[in-house]
């Protein structure tokens, strides 16, 4: 029962089959016989837990069906909880105890969810490895020599591991989509916008001001977890709540055959790993076989009358635009320091360093040369959404990595053996961030070596329920989620 999708555990809480209370004794004993071991969940609220999963039992006998009703879950630990330390893995927030939840963390409670605690992160969800100076290091549980990934880390490795129901993370780049492919679990990064990202650190806490590309989103064992989920956290908050409503539209299809996949395997800007490829060229062979339409995404853009697809194109800007949002929260010396080396850079400097400069201290009016370039990208996707309803890529381009803990500027990549700059652990999932578009992260089974691989289904612009529903549909013919061995 413990690696159930949590539409099984609610289907069960409905039943009778099971208490809430009994389901939370279930996962609060594997969290203590496994923890720290894994180190994902990393701070625990057994006692406020135990009270809510008793009034979720009194609720349900009264006639209460609220949608996550008695579901234990995590969040990740850069969501805000009412009581509750929240650090963003920064060793200065680690005795950060917010006064109320993050919008989203609210949602989940009224909807039923009863909080058991808080999973692991990179400092300030910064790195696609989840470990800080607070909690330690997470490991992935089909391999403890590996990284989960990150920035939720810790909420996937639950997941996988078997310590809770349901979880809720964030991603700016990958950062919900990275880890579910590495752990082998499901995913979705909302359409910019449509979930409140109030009360997510960072940026710091109390700041009002919401980062751009940033979203927060959750994660399953199934497409249905994540579809039920969305429906609970999305929606306008506060004074939005005022002038707007959020109406989703329904999938373009309910029938996989109905489906138009435009199918990317790779790119020279962030070639993929043999088995990523293979995996993906499998995928696409079994739901062709099913009946899904899959073609070369070239040919579908040429179709549409548009350039082929590039990479290198189609995240031109992002690095800019993300920079810009980052450098808010550098000190004003390091901000100084990057000023003068963007200054004294050669103009021919491509370095890694001095571009990293360059994004961090651009003037407004780069910046909106880049958000032009944007919103130029946008409509191309836009245009490209005419001749296929899906896109199925890589989202990261190997499988997980080794651990490694040397500082930044000295890691490497290693894709087949070949080594590539570490950040480009980003790029495949960064499209989507840059272009506000959905994504849902499907697993879609084992390399060669038993680790999980996954891929990521990219949707039009607000049509989240159709890259859920054919998340749904990669479920149903490549088998979904597995439990590691060991766990």
């Amino acid at each position: 029962m413990a690696f159930a999708p949590a539409v099984a555990l609610l289907g069960a809480l409905r039943a009778r089959e099971v208490s809430a209370r009994e389901l939370l004794d279930l996962y609060l004993a594997r969290i203590g016989s496994l923890e720290p071991g894994i180190g994902a969940v990393v701070t625990l609220d057994a006692e406020r837990a135990m009270a809510a999963a008793a009034a979720a039992d009194d609720a349900r006998a009264a006639g209460d069906d609220r949608p996550l009703l008695g579901l234990p879950v995590t969040v990740k630990d850069s969501l805000e909880t009412a009581g509750l330390r929240t650090t963003a893995g920064a060793r200065e927030l680690s005795g950060y105890v917010p006064g109320g939840d993050a919008a989203a963390v609210a949602r989940l409670r009224a909807a039923g969810a009863v909080v058991v605690g808080k999973t692991n992160l990179p400092a300030w969800a910064s790195d696609v490895q989840s470990s800080n100076e607070v909690f330690g290091t997470t490991v992935n549980p089909f391999d403890r020599s590996r990284t989960p990934g990150g920035s939720s880390g810790g909420s996937a490795a639950a997941l996988a591991a078997g310590l809770t129901g349901l979880e809720l993370g964030s991603d700016i780049g990958g950062s919900i989509r990275t880890p579910a492919a590495w752990c082998g679990v499901f995913g979705h990064k909302p359409t910019y916008g449509i979930v409140p990202v109030r009360g997510h650190v960072p940026p710091p806490p109390g700041v009002l001001s919401p980062m751009d590309m940033a979203v927060v989103g959750p994660l399953g064992r199934s497409a249905a977890d994540v579809a039920l989920a969305l429906d609970v956290v999305a929606g306008p908050d506060g004074a939005d709540a005022v002038a707007w409503r959020l109406e989703l539209p329904p999938p373009r299809h309910d029938d996989l055959a109905a489906f138009r996949v435009g199918l990317w395997l790779d790119d020279p800007r962030c070639p993929v790993s043999a088995d990523v490829r293979a995996a993906l060229e499998a995928a696409a062979g079994a739901l062709g076989a099913a009946g899904a339409t899959v073609v070369p995404l070239a040919d579908a853009a040429a179709s549409a009358g548009l350039a082929a697809p590039s990479l290198a194109a189609l995240t031109a800007p992002y690095q800019p635009l993300l920079q810009a949002v980052m450098s808010v929260g550098l000190p004003d010396r390091v901000f100084a320091e990057l000023v003068a080396t963007a200054e004294a850079a050669a103009p021919d400097d491509d370095s890694e360093h001095v571009r990293y400069a360059r994004d961090v201290t651009a003037r407004v009016r780069d910046w909106q040369a880049a958000q032009e370039e944007r919103h130029r990208i946008r409509r191309w996707w836009a245009d490209l959404f005419g001749a296929v309803d899906v896109v199925l890529a890589p989202e990261v381009p190997t499988v997980a990595i080794p651990h490694d803990h040397r500082p930044i500027r000295d890691r490497r990549l290693l894709v087949d053996g070949a080594a590539r700059p570490y950040w480009d652990a980003l790029v495949w999932a960064s499209m989507a961030n840059l272009a506000y578009l959905p994504v849902t992260a499907v697993p879609l089974g084992r390399s060669a070596g038993g680790l999980p691989v996954g891929a990521q289904v990219i949707g039009p612009h607000g049509e989240d329920r159709t890259t859920l529903a054919f998340a749904g549909w990669t479920e149903a013919v490549l088998g979904g989620f597995t439990p590691p061995e060991g766990c």
